[in-house]
């Protein structure tokens, strides 16, 4: 998006404070100033303050929205595994235009029963331990990853241990980056 604008929310929208990741609720018929769309996310200002929307939520600042396609819903309740990965490739780096899971941030992607409930753990870790979007981009997780079927909660634990290096990245993420 080369240039900012402002428009009007056609609904109550959901979105993320930047940096810290609180969740918020912009009423409908606000006006916000659209800044930025990266990764399937829109960074909008409302009232100084900047704020992220998620794009399966775009539709309410006149976006067209991602939408997440998944097979029909396991009939027995569980979660397929894939789906997970299918959403966490949606997910982008706030500042870099590669999704998480090729930049290889996601190590880890743990199914689990708690309380007769399906649990999605997932284990990652950012680009750098200050990473001020920190915040922010497990937000995504947990948003995007909730949207998959069967899936009642999610859990992400954030970990510097390995910590992330350029090598982790998928060769097409080099690629796309100029790094290979």
């Amino acid at each position: 998006m080369a240039e900012q604008r402002t428009v009007v929310t056609s609904r109550e929208v959901s979105a993320r404070l930047v940096p810290d990741g609180t969740h918020i609720s912009i009423p409908g018929n606000t006006f916000v100033n659209l800044r930025q769309a990266l990764g399937g996310t829109y960074t909008v200002t409302i009232n100084g303050n900047m704020a992220r929307i998620d794009g399966t939520d775009a539709d309410a600042i006149g976006q067209q929205p991602l939408v997440l396609s998944f097979p029909p819903a396991e009939p027995d309740g569980s979660v397929r595994i894939d789906d997970v990965w299918t959403a966490l490739k949606t997910i982008y780096d706030p500042e870099i235009p590669v999704n998480i899971v090729d930049l290889g941030l996601v190590y880890d992607c743990i199914l689990k029963r708690h309380d007769d409930e399906n649990v999605v753990q997932i284990i990652m870790t950012l680009t750098a331990a200050n990473c001020g979007m920190g915040p922010v981009l497990v937000g995504d997780v947990e948003y995007r990853t909730a949207k998959v079927p069967n899936v009642a909660r999610v859990e992400v634990d954030l970990v510097f241990d390995p910590p992330w290096s350029r090598e982790m990245m998928s060769e097409e993420a080099q690629l796309e980056l100029g790094m290979f």
